[in-house]
């Protein structure tokens, strides 16, 4: 009964298969082979525009790196104050960017709205040179607490950046999973809804340390390779990323091995619901439910050999009881059945 997280999947056979292929003969290093041609190719027919596409081998990476181009060492970064960036990158954007500051805000469910975002840059008034400069805004999606935003939703915060001068940014990690939950096209919910960078996950939904920076204006992305290969990003047998996103993209792989996600979610959260003393602490949207069981039942279940993990945060509204528990792709309808069964016991 492995929740622990999706990222202790294994990657998808169809992945793994992908990179078996292109391990035939020699090819041009450093994106110079047709898989990243064809990886880039299928990724601007995704977004419905041609977009300018770098592979990297992590999250943190990438996040950290569309960042850097958006914001000076001087500016400033509007995040929610349990995002990724902001509880779980070792100050990685920090780094990356030279030292742009992080801004956490508060908002229910891991979500941002336009009138907390518009009350936190009041809160900052420009005073050159002593305020930083509002810079950038990064949304995750989905979020932290497993909840997605719709394009309207997007669309608000991108204005309210806009208005203040700020470029967006998506930590897309479960960008998959959202996409599947929300059953709109990946285009609507990032560049038609006002997103400029995204960093496009695959390893938590079947990859296998792969993950793409996405610009969908490539003009913005003219000093990105120098930027990756500083930070020792660009790899040399690069092909083995790319074939990855080329077998992920085909045929809608992505998605259904993110449906596959969220629906074992669901079926996990609502068992959890109709037991006496479980409580869900945020809307099952995507692949994560944030939920809180009695001592005796925690107990009970860990002792079965379930695996999941305490998850505390800022404004934390289960007072330290909240638990985490991440479906993956290769999470079975038994294996939550079996869980459900131990917690009603």
């Amino acid at each position: 009964m492995l929740f622990a997280s999706d990222n202790w999947a294994g990657a998808a056979p169809e992945v793994l298969q992908a990179i078996v292929d292109a391990n035939s003969g020699a090819a041009p290093a450093y994106g110079g082979d047709p898989w990243t041609a064809r990886a880039c190719a299928a990724l601007s027919e995704t977004f419905d525009r041609d977009v300018a596409a770098f592979f990297v081998g992590t999250g943190g990476a990438a996040n950290g790196l569309a960042l850097s181009t958006l914001a000076p060492p001087y500016g400033m970064i509007a995040c929610h104050e349990a995002s990724h960036v902001q509880m779980d990158e070792c100050a990685g954007p920090e780094f990356f960017t030279g030292g742009a500051k992080l801004l956490p805000i508060a908002g229910a469910d891991g979500k941002l709205t336009p009138l907390t975002l518009r009350a936190a840059i009041d809160a900052f008034p420009e005073r050159p040179p002593h305020g930083s400069p509002f810079a950038a805004l990064t949304l995750t999606q989905g979020t932290e607490f497993g909840t997605v935003y719709d394009p309207a939703e997007v669309a608000a915060l991108a204005a309210v950046a806009r208005a203040a001068g700020m470029k967006v940014h998506m930590d897309g990690a479960r960008f998959a999973n959202a996409i599947a939950a929300l059953g709109c096209t990946p285009a609507d919910v990032t560049w038609r809804a006002g997103v400029d960078v995204l960093s496009f996950g695959g390893t938590k939904n079947g990859c296998l340390a792969a993950e793409a920076v996405i610009f969908f204006d490539p003009d913005g992305a003219k000093d990105f390779e120098f930027r990756r290969k500083r930070a020792g990003q660009l790899f040399s047998k690069s092909r083995f990323l790319a074939a990855q996103f080329v077998a992920y993209l085909e045929d809608g792989l992505w998605l259904r091995l993110a449906a596959r996600a969220n629906a074992a979610a669901k079926r996990l959260s609502g068992g959890l619901a109709d037991i006496d003393g479980c409580e869900i602490w945020a809307p099952t949207e995507i692949n994560e439910v944030f939920a809180s069981f009695p001592p005796e039942t925690e107990d009970r279940l860990k002792l079965a050999g379930a695996l999941f993990f305490p998850w505390v945060t800022p404004g934390d509204p289960a007072a330290g009881r909240m638990r985490r528990l991440i479906c993956s792709f290769a999470t079975t309808d038994e294996e939550v059945d079996r869980f459900l069964a131990v917690a009603s016991a």
